[in-house]
């Protein structure tokens, strides 16, 4: 199988890629920054025309959602304009792009999990960034795959199971928002459904992935810490207890049902992902 072009491969879900790679038998490559500029349709093209790819996975993304609010240029430069040059470039080239979504386009309002058809309306900046990008990439390529996911965790980079980690073992007592309600999901889990995905050339169009389940943050938090065996009295809050600059959509939860139904793959539960990272993290 000839290669697979991984943009963002030092992040959660690039790093997994990069490991899992060799599971799938195919060879991942992904080039730092200074090798391909996302923001540089000369080196989006150079990077591309390099070589017979089977697909390109874009997962270079801005992701700090609080400071998407105050630097809207730079959220969409990543966000919206890459992925439109990326779909563009692959587009031409009748090779397929995979493109790594969020939950964060959609408001939150429904009562239910989210599917695809859903109609979109993001909170903030960064929600409204990634639905961009999105509409970039379909307007660009037909041949594409667009897959929101949520709540990512792993044992690399910034991510709340690492941060609960953290401050869980300076303090007895935290608090944490419990009226934000989602879906837990492994960022090895995520590069897996990708990896399924490319491999097996599915019918293009906007999928979901997640871990099967739900959970607040608070209940996340405290199957952390009984996970890590560390006692932590956590305290639950509203979302206007803990103001950020971003609204953050209550509702997160998204339906796997389509994915499921098309290329059979059937997420396992977040509580089995989320202790697998856990264990990880915690040496175990």
């Amino acid at each position: 199988m000839r290669p697979i072009l991984v943009t963002g491969g030092t992040g959660q879900v690039g790093t997994a890629l990069r490991q899992l790679g060799s599971r799938f038998g195919v060879e991942i490559v992904a080039p730092g920054r200074e090798e391909l500029d996302l923001t540089s349709p000369a080196s989006i093209e150079a990077a591309i025309g390099s070589r017979e790819w089977s697909a390109v996975l874009n997962c270079a993304a801005y992701t700090a959602v609080d400071k998407a609010e105050s630097d809207a240029e730079g959220a969409y430069a990543v966000n919206a304009v890459a992925p439109e040059l990326l779909a563009l470039a692959t587009g031409a080239r009748g090779l397929r792009l995979l493109q790594v979504s969020t939950d964060y386009v959609f408001d939150g309002s429904k009562s239910d999990f989210y599917i695809e058809d859903d109609p979109v309306a993001p909170l903030g900046v960064y929600g409204a960034s990634k639905e961009a990008g999105e509409r970039g990439v379909r307007g660009a390529n037909p041949d594409h795959i667009i897959l929101r996911t949520a709540w990512v965790v792993s044992p690399w980079g910034h991510n709340f199971v690492k941060t609960m980690l953290r401050l869980g073992a300076e303090r007895k007592q935290l608090r944490v928002v419990a009226d934000q309600r989602g879906c837990p999901t492994s960022a090895i889990d995520i590069a897996d459904a990708l990896l399924t995905i490319a491999t097996e050339r599915g019918p293009a169009g906007t999928y979901h992935f997640v871990n099967a389940g739900e959970a607040s943050w608070c209940e996340l938090a405290r199957f952390v810490f009984d996970r890590a065996g560390m006692d932590v009295d956590v305290e639950a809050i509203t979302t206007d207890d803990y103001p950020t600059p971003a609204k953050r959509p209550a509702n997160s939860r998204l339906s796997t049902d389509k994915l499921q139904a098309t290329f059979g793959i059937r997420p396992r539960p977040w509580q089995d992902a989320v202790g697998e990272v856990v264990d990880t993290l915690m040496g175990a």
